[in-house]
């Protein structure tokens, strides 16, 4: 236990040192994120968080000596996603470009033991051998995993926050079946990320980039099939789905959106939830703060799934469901009750 909280406090305390020198080097580079039609900001903003939170990931990996050949793997897919997402926050870099690449830092760790998922136990139908599709079905994971993230990376904290509580309840997780390392790394992630809020959120002082966003996403993608996956059980596909149900909702709504207007679904628009809970009249911190709520409930509806309380489960996730569709259909109402809040 006491190597635990040494493994999320360090992530932290590195979080909260590296960041302001992040700030610092990002303004005196000129790597800035500058206001825009789908930007919220009024002013340029330092754009080099990523660099704070994957120093102070890994850190904390390696000063709590948790370091094998898998991690290794991990290490050099992720410096790989890290560098990708720096060059496309200094310079753009096409679509087409980062997924290549995103594709190869999804390989790399296969070739430092990542576990294959060959077969899995689905209720009703026993073990499914899933054969050649079980690479596929990684790759799949981790690349999509890169992007969830990648696209909620909205709103100030948002990213962050997200996968702080999703890292969390993974961390949990993998705690439970025993598997110690993807319980460490787990734990790092919080960390690093946790301590990066204090500078991101609203009014955010700096942001992670894709940099940041796509280390995130990755780090979630490659752990969550090492840690979860490999347990070959229904249970090992829910927990990594359900903790990141908010953002992978809101990528499934504007791949189906930008396909039904013929649009490239690599094309950035502001049909997202977080812009319309901004349209709905809501504040930045009120929009984060409902989007917070709406990942803690998938990760609790989780967390009941692992009990078996499969009632509680499917209730929360029916209600972030109907609560995600009143506002992609724009009937979220709650803005003026907590406008009212707000104002008195």
């Amino acid at each position: 236990m006491i190597t635990y909280v040494i493994s999320f406090t360090a992530a932290v305390l590195f979080a909260l040192i590296l960041t302001p020198g992040a700030i610092i080097l990002a303004r005196r580079w000129g790597i800035l994120d500058h206001p825009g039609e789908r930007r919220i900001h009024s002013i340029p903003i330092p754009r080099l968080g990523g660099a704070a939170i994957y120093l102070s990931f890994w850190l904390a990996v390696f000063i709590n000596g948790h370091f094998n050949r898998t991690i290794l793997g991990f290490f050099l897919g992720s410096t790989i996603i890290f560098i990708v997402g720096l060059a496309d926050d200094i310079k753009d870099i096409r679509p087409l470009y980062k997924l290549i690449w995103q594709i190869i830092a999804a390989v790399i760790p296969f070739f430092f033991g990542l576990p294959v998922v060959e077969k899995i136990t689905l209720p009703f139908l026993n073990q499914v051998n899933l054969g050649y599709f079980g690479y596929a079905f990684i790759l799949f994971w981790i690349v999509g995993l890169v992007n969830t993230v990648n696209i909620s990376d909205g709103l100030d904290g948002l990213a962050g926050g997200i996968c702080t509580i999703a890292a969390l309840i993974l961390f949990w997780s993998a705690n439970r079946i025993g598997n110690e390392q993807a319980s460490y790394l787990m734990l790092a992630l919080a960390g690093a990320a946790f301590g990066f809020l204090f500078y991101n959120f609203h009014p955010a002082k700096i942001f992670m980039g894709d940099s940041g966003s796509m280390f995130l996403g990755y780090i979630i993608g490659a752990v969550s099939v090492w840690g979860l996956l490999k347990t070959a059980t229904l249970f090992g596909l829910v927990v990594p789905i359900l903790v990141l149900g908010m953002p992978l909702t809101d990528l499934v709504f504007a791949v189906i959106r930008r396909s039904w207007k013929r649009l490239s679904i690599a094309r950035a628009d502001r049909g997202h939830l977080h812009h319309r809970l901004l349209d709905s009249g809501l504040t930045q911190r009120q929009a984060v703060l409902i989007l917070y709520a709406i990942s803690f409930c998938f990760g609790l509806a989780a967390v009941f799934c692992d009990y078996d309380n499969w009632f509680m489960a499917i209730l929360l996730v029916i209600i972030n469901f109907v609560l995600i569709l009143q506002i992609m259909f724009r009937r979220f109402r709650w803005h003026k009750a907590l406008a009212r809040g707000d104002s008195k």
